[in-house]
C-alpha cells in the first residue's frame, strides 16, 4: 500500500483539517483510503475513522519499535495511507513524524500556514528540507498544502516561489466551519464534533490528488512478529478461547484499533457501555481503557457494571484498567467542580481532575512483580496524558518503577489488588502488553 506523510510546521498549523480534506479528496476519486496518525493520540484518529470509514492506524516508533510500526502500517485495508503527522515536523522526543517517515521511507507533504505569506511559505518549506539534508536526517519533503490560502494571486504567489524538486500539491481555503472544537486532552472527538461536510467538500477541491497519488510510495516490509502468531486457546472440546468484555462508550473510547485486532485474533470480544447503564456481561477477563470518566462520573457511580466489576474482581477475575480504567476502578472520582463520586473501589486509591494536565510523555516502566501485562524484570513502553492525579493508600502495591514519564505516585505504577491492575499508562499491542494479558486469562 503506497503512502505519504501530512507533516506540519508546527502544532496548531491544520494537520487534522488538511488530512480529512484530503481523505474527503482521494475518497471523492473512489480510492480506498486507509488513514493513519504519527504519535499515539486517540482524538484525531476518531475524525479520521468518520471521514474514511475505516479505522486509522497508530504509527509510534516509541510504542511500536521500527518492525513494529512497519507491521502496524502493513495491516491496512486501503489503496492509499494518509498519515497525519504529530506536532511540528520535527518534533517529538521518541518518535517525531520526521521518525515515522524515516522509518516508513514515505515522503512528507508539508502543511504551511499561508494565511500571511506567499513566498515567505515556499522559504519555510525549503527550510525544512534543507534542514533534513544538513541533519544527515532521510526525510523527503516532497512538497506544500497550503494552509488558510486563497485562490488566485495569493497560491499562484506560492506555487510560483517553490523551489525546483518541490510540489504544489494544492491549499485549504480558510474558513470558520472547518474548526474542530477542542477541550481538555485535545479536540473533540469524531463522533461528538464531525467537521461540516460542505466545507470540508469545498476544501478538498483544491488538493491535487494526482500528484499526491504519484508522489506515494510503499514502505518496505517489516520483519513477522512471533507473538502475533501465537495461537492463543483454540475452540475444542476440552478449552474455549477466552471472552474479553472490551468497555465501549463515551467515558471509555481510548482504543487502539490494533488493540481490538489482537483480542480478536487471540478470543471473543464482548464490548459493553458502563455509562449507558449496562452491566458486565460474562466474560473470562475485562479491560477498561482510557477516556473520559470524569464527563461521566455520575452516570458511572450509579452503572451496574461497577458493582458487578468490584464482586468479579475480589473473586478473581483478570481485570486491566488504562487511565480513565484506573479512575473507574478506584475508590472515588472528584471532579473539577468539587462533586465526587464512587467508583468501583476495587484500587486503593481516590482520584482528583484539576483544569491543566498533569502528565503528558512517552512511558517506560520496568515490572518490579509479575502481573497482568508483564512478567518481574520486563520492560513495557506507552504513553501517558491525563488531568487527574490519583491518591493511592499507604499501603498500596505497585506493579512497576517508572523509568520515563511520572506514573501514579512515588515513579511508580500499576495499582494492584486481586488480578486487578490499573495504570496510568496506554500500550500499544506491539509492547507486549496485550498478549501477555491475554496469555493470563
Amino acid at each position: 500500500m503506497n503512502g505519504f506523510v501530512l507533516g506540519g510546521t508546527s502544532s496548531g498549523v491544520g494537520k487534522t483539517v488538511a488530512t480529512l480534506a484530503t481523505v474527503r479528496a482521494l475518497d471523492r476519486e473512489g480510492i480506498a483510503v486507509q488513514p493513519a496518525k504519527a504519535g499515539p493520540d486517540f482524538i484525531d484518529p476518531s475524525h479520521h475513522e468518520r471521514v474514511a470509514g475505516r479505522p486509522s492506524r497508530t504509527l509510534d516508533r516509541w510504542l511500536q519499535g521500527p518492525d513494529g510500526l512497519r507491521r502496524n502500517y502493513h495491516r491496512g485495508d486501503g489503496d492509499i495511507c494518509v498519515v497525519e503527522g504529530v506536532m511540528g515536523l520535527y518534533d517529538g522526543d521518541g518518535s517525531s513524524t520526521a521518525m515515522v517517515a524515516e522509518t516508513l521511507d514515505l515522503p512528507v507533504v508539508l502543511v504551511v500556514d499561508a494565511s500571511a505569506g506567499m513566498e515567505s511559505v515556499a522559504a519555510t518549506a525549503l527550510g525544512f528540507r534543507e534542514y533534513a539534508r544538513t541533519a544527515g536526517r532521510d526525510v523527503d519533503v516532497a512538497g506544500v498544502v497550503a494552509q488558510r490560502a486563497h485562490g488566485g494571486r495569493h497560491a499562484e504567489g506560492i506555487r510560483g516561489a517553490l523551489p525546483e524538486g518541490m510540489t504544489y500539491f494544492g491549499r485549504i481555503p480558510p474558513s470558520d466551519d472547518l474548526a474542530i472544537p477542542d477541550r481538555h486532552l485535545g479536540l473533540h472527538m469524531g463522533e461528538e464534533a464531525p467537521i461540516d461536510a460542505e466545507a470540508l467538500d469545498a476544501a478538498a477541491e483544491h488538493l491535487r490528488t494526482d500528484r499526491l497519488r504519484e508522489v506515494a510510495r510503499t514502505p518496505p516490509e517489516p520483519e513477522p512478529d512471533s507473538a502475533e502468531q501465537a495461537p492463543g486457546r483454540t475452540t475444542t472440546e476440552d478449552s474455549a478461547r477466552p471472552r474479553i468484555a472490551v468497555a465501549r462508550d463515551e467515558a471509555f473510547c481510548f482504543v487502539y484499533p490494533a488493540t481490538l485486532e489482537r483480542v480478536r485474533d487471540r478470543g471473543e470480544l464482548v464490548t459493553f457501555e458502563p455509562a449507558n447503564g449496562e452491566d458486565l456481561p460474562d466474560c473470562d477477563g475485562v479491560y477498561l481503557p482510557g477516556g473520559y470518566p470524569e464527563r461521566h462520573a455520575a452516570a458511572l457511580a450509579e452503572s451496574p457494571a461497577l458493582d458487578t466489576l468490584a464482586d468479579r474482581a475480589a473473586d478473581g477475575l483478570p481485570v486491566l484498567g488504562e487511565c480513565g480504567g484506573l479512575m473507574a476502578l478506584s475508590e472515588s472520582l472528584t471532579t473539577v467542580d468539587g462533586d465526587t463520586h464512587e467508583m468501583a473501589g476495587v484500587l486503593p486509591a481516590d482520584v482528583q481532575m484539576h483544569d491543566r494536565y498533569q502528565a503528558l510523555d512517552h512511558v517506560e516502566l520496568v515490572a518490579t512483580a509479575d502481573t497482568l501485562t508483564a512478567d518481574t524484570g520486563e520492560t513495557r513502553r506507552g504513553h501517558e496524558f491525563h488531568y487527574s492525579i490519583a491518591d493511592p493508600a499507604s499501603d498500596a502495591r505497585f506493579a512497576f518503577d517508572v523509568e520515563r514519564g511520572d506514573g501514579i505516585a512515588d515513579s511508580r505504577d500499576g495499582l494492584t489488588e486481586y488480578r486487578t491492575l490499573g495504570t496510568y499508562c496506554h500500550c500499544h499491542p506491539e509492547s507486549g502488553a496485550v498478549d501477555a494479558f491475554l496469555d493470563a486469562l
